[in-house]
């Protein structure tokens, strides 16, 4: 081989990109193992030198023997005395042999559809693109503005959570437990802003608040309970109850949230969001939420509240949570850190009765043991440190001041079109005309780097109104909200 063609084969093998958030030493390790797993450097071929691979990629040569360095801690390469770096030629042994991939024949291949308990694609999800930021306006529900997050603050966390002492305890098997520190930040910190007080055996930490609707359900649902939700309502919540109970009872909504009617009555439970209803945004006022909580207990009734935005409240003083009035330990209570710190944590806890908490402990055991250590930990010294109360008041004043661009721009361009939220929050539920089909809208307005949600999924009849859609705000830059809204109006106009 020529020395071009040696040269060209490197450069070839390690790709780098400048404006990467890799670093250079990063991309050079990865490309070497990718490499070497492929089998595309002989076991024979001694690398470059540190110093010959720095001149070929262009970088400094210590990057380069820092890269070779790891890679010989991590076994991947050898160091042989006057020869050079190797490829490790024990990798071969733990390396699985390689089979063409064959066609399965049709005769005798599984028909997974017949064996599937159910077809989840026939269910009504939320869609969202995952290359939502790329839009140039992202009405997008749920997701977080990267630019708000507290990377220093986070960064100072992962480190002092990856101190020996907490490594060593967060790679034991907490088996059915959680972090001791968590539960006592969110017991002090967070639940008492909601007007909670609970003791740590009240407490079960979740993959997020679905995973706590998940345990819920399989814990105290059945073919014949009669589940009562909010129409229109939170769509995962639906499906995620049809797969234990058809039976599901659509209960009205109003300018104040739940209507308190004859539909609850023969509820075994209902499923309710009353402090920032989802979707419409209503709050429950206090004089409901007693009448809720009397009519639950005259019908032996359980209420699961999610409360999954209670800390995006900027507006109004908060009513208190439903969990705080229940005399009676019958509201199970679902909060989640998701709106407010990042989507991606998913990190949630569910508060209910001690043997409730005890059963669903045992269950989430079977299902996933526990959430991470070691994210349990960076969380508990968020909280901990002072950051969640300082990072919650500084998003609050930003989504503030999107809050108030919004309420400008809906009055100016979509006029009588939503009622606006009480409570704050981090969307507007908007309602079209009549003859207007939002998800039409949608594609129209996707044409232009417009990102809006169709709203026609969070019903839960069949034939739902097609003139709904919901528009976020907490990933949108406030300076591009009112023209946004203008060329919302204007696709409108069009179709």
């Amino acid at each position: 081989m020529s020395k071009r063609s040696h040269q060209l084969m490197w450069k070839q093998l390690i790709q780098l990109n400048d404006s990467a958030q890799e670093s250079l030493q990063m991309q050079v390790r990865k490309g070497l193992t990718r490499a070497i797993l492929e089998d595309r450097i002989s076991m024979d071929l001694p690398l470059p030198s540190g110093r010959e691979l720095a001149q070929q990629l262009q970088v400094s040569r210590n990057t380069i023997v820092l890269a070779y360095q790891r890679l010989i801690d991590e076994g991947y390469l050898i160091s042989r005395e006057r020869q050079g770096y190797f490829v490790n030629p024990a990798l071969l042994k733990s390396k699985p042999l390689y089979q063409e991939e064959q066609t399965p024949a049709d005769v005798g291949t599984p028909n997974w559809q017949l064996r599937l308990n159910t077809d989840l694609s026939l269910q009504r999800n939320i869609h969202k693109p995952p290359d939502w930021q790329k839009y140039r306006y992202p009405f997008i529900y749920g997701q977080s503005d990267p630019a708000l997050f507290p990377i220093a603050d986070w960064r100072e966390c992962v480190r002092q959570s990856q101190s020996v002492a907490v490594i060593t305890a967060g790679s034991l098997d907490y088996i059915d437990q959680d972090d001791e520190v968590l539960v006592e930040e969110l017991c002090i910190r967070v639940l008492p802003r909601r007007g909670i007080w609970i003791k740590p055996e009240n407490m079960l930490v979740t993959i997020g608040a679905q995973n706590a609707l998940s345990i819920i359900s399989q814990l105290l649902f059945n073919k014949d309970t009669l589940i009562g939700i909010e129409n229109p309502g939170y769509p995962d919540a639906r499906n995620l109850f049809l797969l234990r109970s058809e039976r599901l009872v659509f209960l009205d909504i109003d300018e104040n949230g739940l209507v308190i009617n004859d539909k609850i009555d023969r509820c075994d439970y209902i499923y309710i969001t009353p402090s920032h209803q989802s979707p419409t945004t209503a709050t429950m006022p206090l004089d409901r939420r007693n009448a809720l909580l009397e009519k639950a207990k005259l019908h032996n009734i359980i209420i699961i509240e999610d409360d999954y935005e209670s800390e995006a409240n900027y507006i109004h003083q908060a009513n208190p949570s439903l969990k705080s009035l229940d005399k009676d330990n019958r509201v199970i209570y679902c909060g989640s850190l998701s709106k407010s710190l990042a989507p991606g944590l998913r990190l949630g806890f569910l508060v209910a009765d001690t043997e409730l908490i005890r059963q669903a402990r045992m269950l989430r055991r079977l299902l996933l043991r526990h959430p991470p250590a070691l994210v349990q930990r960076t969380v508990a010294l968020f909280l901990q440190l002072g950051h969640y109360d300082s990072h919650i008041s500084r998003f609050n004043q930003v989504l503030k001041r999107r809050w108030e661009q919004m309420c400008l721009a809906l009055e100016q361009h979509l006029p009588g079109s939503t009622n606006t939220p009480e409570f704050g929050g981090t969307a507007f539920w908007v309602r079209g005309p009549e003859a207007c089909n939002a998800r039409l809208l949608a594609q129209e307005c996707a044409r232009q780097s417009i990102l809006i949600e169709p709203g026609d999924v969070h019903f839960g009849q069949d034939h739902p109104p097609m003139n709904f859609f919901r528009l976020g705000f907490s990933s949108i830059p406030e300076e591009r909200i009112n023209f946004g809204i203008s060329l919302i109006r204007k696709a409108m106009s069009r179709m």
